[in-house]
C-alpha cells in the first residue's frame, strides 16, 4: 500500500557536467554507486532525472513521477 506522504518514495533530479556524453543508464547507474547505502534501506520508490546543464536548460523542470502502484503494477 502506497500514501501519499509516504518517506519511501523520493524524486532526485540532478544536473551536471559529468553526464555529458553519458547515455541515461550509465548516469543512473552512477547516482545509484554513490546512494547504494542509502537504498539499502527501506527506500520504495525513487525517480532519478538527470540531465547536463545544456539539455537543462531545454527542459521546463523535471517530469512529474508517476502515482505509487503499490509494487503490484496495477
Amino acid at each position: 500500500m502506497c500514501q501519499s506522504d509516504s518517506e519511501t518514495h523520493f524524486k532526485v533530479t540532478l544536473v551536471s557536467e559529468m553526464f555529458t556524453g553519458q547515455r541515461s543508464v550509465k548516469r543512473h547507474q552512477s547516482v545509484y554507486a554513490v546512494l547504494a547505502e542509502w537504498l539499502a534501506g527501506p527506500v520504495h520508490a525513487l525517480a532519478l532525472h538527470t540531465y547536463t546543464p545544456e539539455e537543462w536548460m531545454q527542459v521546463d523542470g523535471a517530469p512529474d513521477s508517476p502515482d505509487c502502484r503499490g509494487g503490484t503494477g496495477k
